[in-house]
């Protein structure tokens, strides 16, 4: 893979979506993304980042995507790879760690 970094980002909130009753909450959901992909994968070429929609950082990107989620009504926690949607709701593995493959972590 070289030295490109994937950067991995959940978006997410303490109170649960109303949707996903019976869930993990946002940050449980990103801990268990870090322990999942680093028992599969080389974690060096992985970056993690956890954003928390009500209190989103001064950071336009961020921003833009927190605005998005309330204007579309997505579920949290949003699992975002290099910018790229690839978990809404309750995350499945399968899909995150294809698209780690395609971006060429071994």
């Amino acid at each position: 893979m070289g030295d490109n970094k994937v950067k991995i980002t959940v978006y997410g909130a303490e109170q649960l979506c109303a949707s996903c009753v019976g869930a993990p909450g946002s940050k449980d959901t990103y801990e268990w993304l870090q322990a999942a992909i680093g028992r599969k994968y080389a974690t060096d070429q992985v970056e993690y980042e956890y954003v928390d929609i009500d209190h989103p950082p001064a950071v336009e990107k961020h921003e833009k995507f927190v605005e998005r989620i309330h204007e579309e009504d997505l579920f949290w926690p949003i699992v975002v790879i290099n910018d790229e949607i690839v978990a809404e709701g309750i995350p499945r593995l399968k899909p995150i760690y294809e698209s780690l493959e395609k971006l060429g972590v071994e």
